[in-house]
């Protein structure tokens, strides 16, 4: 009876015991907004990463769905992203997602948000 009682009291207290929060892994990869503004509808400015590489669009007119990689400007920068840290041309940046992963903060102030999220 005493190792009965003793069980359940060792199951119930690890079953008790808080967890760690799960941090969503959020990527990097794909279409994001830049803005001149805190406004996300002044965006002027698409980053595009993807495999390894970001390159970069402009649109006077807001309209980033339609731009394909035919639109790109000339040239791009390396990058590499481990979850927290961005590199970019071998600059760093620690970076923060809100908003499900629709929109990424980097440490120097700079937001971006995907093209694909509804966040603003």
């Amino acid at each position: 009876m005493k190792k009965l009682l003793f069980l359940l009291l060792t199951v119930t207290t690890f079953i008790g015991c808080e967890k760690e929060p799960i941090t969503p892994d959020y990527s990097i990869e794909g279409k994001w907004l830049w803005s001149p503004s805190q406004n996300r509808a002044d965006a002027n400015t698409m980053y595009e990463f993807t495999n390894g590489f970001r390159y970069t669009y402009y649109s006077l007119d807001g309209n980033f769905d339609s731009l394909d990689s035919t639109d790109r400007i000339p040239g791009s920068e390396t990058y590499t992203f481990d979850g927290d840290s961005l590199v970019i041309d071998g600059v760093g940046f620690k970076v923060t997602f809100e908003c499900d992963g629709g929109k990424v903060l980097f440490s120097n102030g700079t937001k971006l948000w995907k093209l694909t999220s509804n966040c603003q």
